[in-house]
C-alpha cells in the first residue's frame, strides 16, 4: 500500500511539474530564432551547456530544436542514426527545413551509408510543396535525371519552374535550357532569354557567363555588345571565386 501511495504521490508530482512548466511558455517554447541561436554558438564554439540546452527542447519535441540538433550531431559520424531520427521527427511535424536537410542527408549518404536518392524523393517533395527554393531545385534535378525516380522532363521542368518562381537563380538557368530545347515544355526561344537574363541578374556565374557569350557576338533578341559582355564574365569570375552556392 505504501508502495502505491508512493508511486501515486511521484505520479501527481510528474502531472503538477508538467503543469508549470506548461504554464512557463517562454521557457518551455523558446522562439524559433532564440533555438538556431544557441545552435549556433553549439556548433561554432563547441559550447556543452548550449549544446545542453538544445537536447533539452529537442526532448520536450520542439521541431526547430529537433532539426538543429540533428544537423549538429549529422558532422558526427558516430551520432549519425539519431541524427536522421531527429530530422524525420522535425519534418514530420511539419518542418520544411527538416525535411529538405533529411533528404539532403539520405540522397548524398556518408562513409558507410549508400546514398538512397528514392528515399530522399518524399522529403524533397514536401518541402518542396512548402515552398522550399532548394528543394524543389533538386527535384527537378531528380526528375531530369532520373535518379531515384524514373525520368520525367515534363514533372523535371515542373519543379524546376517553382523554384525558379521562388527566386531560385540555378532553377532559373536549367530552365531556360529547358525552353531553349524543348526539354519537358514546348520550345520558346524568347521565354528561354528571359530566363537567363533573369538568371544573370541573380548573379548565378553560369548564367553571366551564357549570356557574355551570346551578347559579345549579338543575336536575335539584342545587338552586338562586347562591353557587357566584358562586364558579364568579370561578374562571373568575381562570383566563382567568391565560392557561388550551387543552388
Amino acid at each position: 500500500m505504501r508502495i502505491k501511495n508512493a508511486a501515486s504521490l511521484t505520479l501527481a508530482f510528474i502531472a503538477s511539474a508538467a503543469a508549470l512548466i506548461g504554464c512557463q511558455s517562454p521557457e518551455a517554447a523558446p522562439a524559433s530564432a532564440e533555438i538556431e541561436s544557441v545552435s549556433m554558438v553549439a556548433a561554432q564554439k563547441h559550447d556543452v551547456q548550449a549544446e545542453r540546452r538544445l537536447r533539452n527542447w529537442a526532448a520536450q519535441g520542439l521541431p526547430v530544436a529537433q532539426r538543429e540538433l540533428g544537423l549538429l550531431y549529422e558532422s558526427r559520424p558516430e551520432q549519425r542514426d539519431e541524427a536522421q531520427q531527429l530530422l524525420e521527427h522535425a519534418a514530420q511535424k511539419g518542418d520544411t527545413e527538416a525535411a529538405f536537410q533529411l533528404a539532403e542527408m539520405l540522397r548524398v549518404g556518408a562513409p558507410g551509408h549508400v546514398g538512397a536518392p528514392d528515399k530522399a524523393l518524399p522529403w524533397y517533395q514536401q518541402a518542396a510543396q512548402q515552398r522550399h527554393a532548394k528543394a524543389a531545385l533538386v527535384l527537378g534535378m531528380l526528375f531530369n535525371n532520373g535518379e531515384g525516380t524514373p525520368r520525367d522532363l515534363a514533372e523535371g521542368a515542373r519543379w524546376l519552374n517553382v523554384a525558379s518562381d521562388l527566386g531560385n537563380a540555378h532553377a532559373m538557368f536549367l530552365l531556360s535550357n529547358a525552353y531553349r530545347e524543348g526539354r519537358g515544355v514546348a520550345q520558346d526561344p524568347v521565354h528561354a532569354r528571359k530566363l537567363l537574363e533573369e538568371s544573370a541578374e541573380h548573379e548565378y556565374p553560369p548564367a553571366q557567363q551564357e549570356l557574355a557569350m551570346t551578347v559579345e557576338n549579338g543575336d536575335a533578341f539584342s545587338a552586338k555588345d562586347e562591353l557587357r559582355a566584358s562586364h558579364l564574365l568579370k561578374e562571373a569570375t568575381e562570383h566563382r571565386h567568391n565560392n557561388w552556392n550551387r543552388f
